[in-house]
């Protein structure tokens, strides 16, 4: 996925744009860049993080960075933000997007006499592409209007020029962007989880497709926000940031929600809950408590030396990172019937591994329950896990094996009433090695987020959100 921080301010705004893009180290894990409008020209600095975090590759670069405005990206993608001189003058661009038809646009630019100068693993640079597509405007506006017509998929961008900081939010919401407000500086990110420890309240709360310029003084809309709306529901379950905010929804309460919730539906007798970290915790919690039970930390997260257990390119070493991460607390768990809670089940490698170290480690009964229903679709919009097919996926995968093809009958298996969605689970109980398995609901899910449904993107578990 990826995450972004934008700022302009009065002042010198290098220490709140290094910390701020900083509090998105927990959306991306490969590039982080930052670059500054110096009053005369950009400067700019990107770094690989896949070994390593934003705050060490960076720290070194703060004194060589001036000037009052500046942008800053951590991404699973591409290397940014990409600095251009165009008819539209200077001006560097970051983006969170998932580009499906990106060699077909690449085709029809370079058919049109346009050139690709970045590459990223050896493919176009999405985010260049997107710079070309905004160069074809007349304005800023016009090409940003051009990319919300051509991209399929998701783009939301930021566009840092000598006369403020221009934010679009993707034409259907697929990710919150949020602006910030402190005495002398207004900031822009997807992700506000840093905004009080930088002194920033929210102030405005973006709709899908509307553009916004912003400066020291204040901000205005250029363009209005579109009236549909898909934001993407697993940030509440997954991805966004306990503390964070998006559509004026808390994460944690989201999670602890749908906790109280499945749990109040469960009849199991179980000696404690414990939440897997870090985003079970908050389902946890809300199990316990609407189950009656305590809740126990009988898993530990170490925290000091890995990032994210996927960023490695090779699933083992994910594996063996994602081990290491988590320390069972031994004196819990023996002889103990205990549920464990987690945010999903996305290839089931990591959780298997963990309930085999519980029962070694004398867990009488080990149960799970799952925050969201299956995973039965790739995300086509966000890149949100790793996954590059729907084979990858624990419950398509076990649907090949139950009907000798992973999107046979794939409609009911998405229904929690019927025969074969009850199989699904039972199957994947089974490959796991747990004693009882559940997975939250799509009802409750949607219920605990509170919006509506048709203004949520629930491609992962029905597959029913559209391109436009």
């Amino acid at each position: 996925m990826g995450g972004f921080f934008g700022t302009i301010s009065k002042s010198k705004c290098i220490n709140d744009l290094y910390y701020g893009t900083d509090y998105n180290s927990h959306m991306g894990t490969k590039r982080g860049g930052l670059a500054t409008w110096t009053g005369t020209n950009l400067q700019r600095s990107i770094h690989n993080l896949e070994n390593s975090y934003f705050r060490t590759k960076f720290e070194d670069d703060l004194n060589k960075f001036t000037g009052n405005s500046g942008i800053g990206i951590i991404s699973d993608t591409d290397p940014q933000p990409m600095v251009m001189n165009s008819h539209l003058g200077k001006y560097a661009v970051v983006t969170v997007a998932k580009i499906i038809n990106l060699a077909e646009l690449e085709k029809e630019l370079i058919d049109r006499g346009r050139a690709f100068s970045e590459l990223s693993s050896g493919e176009t640079n999405p985010t260049e592409l997107v710079s070309l597509l905004i160069d074809e405007g007349k304005t800023f506006i016009d090409g940003i209007e051009n990319v919300f017509k051509l991209v399929k998929g998701s783009c939301t961008l930021l566009i840092l020029t000598p006369d403020g900081i221009i934010v679009a939010r993707d034409k259907l919401g697929r990710i919150p962007v949020v602006i910030g407000k402190k005495e002398g500086a207004y900031c822009v990110s997807n992700e506000p989880c840093g905004y009080p420890n930088l002194g920033y309240e929210i102030e405005y709360n973006l709709g899908p497709g509307e553009i916004v310029k912003i400066t020291a003084d204040g901000f205005e809309q250029l363009r209005k926000p579109n009236k549909k709306k898909q934001i993407c529901s697993f940030l509440w379950v997954y991805y966004g940031y306990p503390v964070s905010e998006y559509e004026g929804i808390n994460v944690d309460q989201v999670r602890y929600k749908g906790g109280c919730s499945m749990a109040q539906k469960d009849d199991l007798k179980v000696d404690f809950v414990a939440g897997i970290p870090d985003s079970g915790i908050g389902h946890a919690l809300g199990y316990a408590v609407g189950k009656g039970v305590p809740y126990k930390r009988a898993f530990i997260k170490y925290t000091p030396t890995w990032p994210r257990s996927f960023t490695p390119s090779r699933q083992e070493q994910r594996e063996f990172i994602a081990k290491m991460k988590l320390i069972p607390n031994k004196s819990l768990l023996n002889n103990q019937r205990v549920i464990f809670c987690d945010d999903s089940i996305v290839r089931g490698t990591q959780l298997r591994d963990n309930v085999n170290i519980l029962y070694n480690y004398g867990a009488k009964e080990v149960h799970m329950r799952i925050a969201c229903p299956p995973l039965l679709y790739a995300c086509d919009f966000l890149n949100f896990t790793a996954s590059k097919s729907t084979l990858e996926l624990i419950a398509r995968r076990v649907i090949k094996q139950i009907e000798g093809s992973d999107d046979k009958n794939i409609e009911l298996y998405q229904k929690t009433d019927s025969s074969q969605y009850k199989q699904l689970v039972e199957e994947i109980r089974r490959e796991l090695n747990i004693t009882t398995l559940r997975f939250n609901s799509l009802e409750n899910v949607v219920e605990a987020i509170g919006l509506p449904k048709e203004q949520l993107c629930t491609h992962c578990w029905d597959g029913t959100s559209s391109f436009d």
